[in-house]
């Protein structure tokens, strides 16, 4: 797999500083690229990084031009990381495999579920009775889609994912506890996709829904009757408890846990492992949770932290003194 300098550019634009000839063998880190690799430079604080690099094109953005021209062949666009974003979409397909069957024979599809003619269906993949794969969607190796469940099109998901299981709803009873059947299904909008072994659960009576364009990275929780806005994007590990509701546009770290019946608003951004407890109203950046500390030092805060309450209320007093 090669492609030149000229190819490239004629496919995804940019303008190209060097020889149009040059052939490209692989993609890799700024660091790490030899005399026939292309990479990228996105942030301006690794130019010591640029002018170390071998590699033999860097895409870079205009005010890196002189730069990456000292140390030879560039490539100048406006966002260097969706330029290389795209370029890695171009490399793949150039390098893959022919296609196999649509369906793979080991498949397990029910009769009445309804699978597009333009999706792909991998090795032992389950989609039960009412559910609906759309045009274009891809589902790798294990994929579970429950009964009744919708998969837009143009989504891809990984292997593992589970799609519709039920939600964690029991009702106490006599000091035991009385299963709640699981009656929605999920739904997922067009251009999703989902990390490996993600499970999203049906809804107790509405669907849980997930909008167009939402990234799910891999080991992700969705609960049942959970709604996330368009182009919302999910790290590893986040766990989103029943009947919350994220807006769109957001970003949520990984290892992040939000509770249940919660509502988070558009655009809002939480770091990794921060644990959300209340809505978000505004737009922003939030955060919560401590940083790692020397254990010595760590436990004395959390010892001092028990006392905040008590500290509180005699700082009430003194001030009504």
């Amino acid at each position: 797999m090669a492609l030149r300098l000229a190819a490239i550019v004629a496919a995804l634009g940019g303008e190209l500083h060097g020889d149009p000839a040059l052939l490209v063998e692989g993609l890799a880190p700024l660091e790490q690229a030899g005399p026939g690799q292309l990479s990228f430079l996105s942030n301006p604080r690794y130019q010591p990084q640029l002018a170390a690099s071998r590699a033999g094109c860097v895409i870079v953005a205009p005010s890196m031009l002189a730069a990456a021209q000292a140390r030879g062949a560039c490539i100048v666009a406006p966002d260097p990381y969706l330029y290389f974003a795209r370029l890695t979409q171009l490399w793949k397909k150039q390098s893959a495999p022919p296609a196999g069957p649509a369906i793979h024979p080991s498949a397990v599809i029910d009769a009445a579920a309804v699978i597009d003619p333009a999706a792909s269906i991998g090795a032992l993949c389950v989609i039960e009775r009412g559910a609906r794969i759309g045009a274009g969607t891809r589902l790798a190796p294990r994929v579970t889609v429950g009964e009744n469940c919708v998969v837009g099109e143009r989504c891809v998901l990984h292997p593992g994912v589970v799609i519709g299981a039920d939600g964690f709803g029991f009702a106490p009873n006599a000091g035991a506890w009385e299963k709640i059947e699981q009656l929605g299904a999920v739904r997922i909008g067009n251009d999703v996709e989902i990390g490996a072994n993600t499970c999203i659960d049906r809804g107790a009576l509405a669907d849980t829904v997930i909008e167009d364009g939402v990234k799910l990275d891999n080991l992700i929780q969705i609960g049942h009757n959970v709604r996330i806005g368009r182009h919302t994007a999910i790290a590893g590990c986040v766990g989103v408890a029943g009947s919350a509701t994220i807006g769109a546009h957001c970003t949520i770290g990984g290892g992040a846990g939000i509770l249940g019946h919660l509502t988070i608003a558009d655009n809002v951004h939480i770091s990794a492992l921060s644990n959300v407890t209340r809505s978000i109203s505004r737009p922003g950046h939030y955060t919560g949770f401590f940083p790692i500390d020397d254990n010595a030092a760590w436990e004395k805060n959390a010892a001092t932290l028990k006392q905040l309450h008590g500290l509180r209320e005699r700082l009430k007093a003194l001030e009504k003194k």
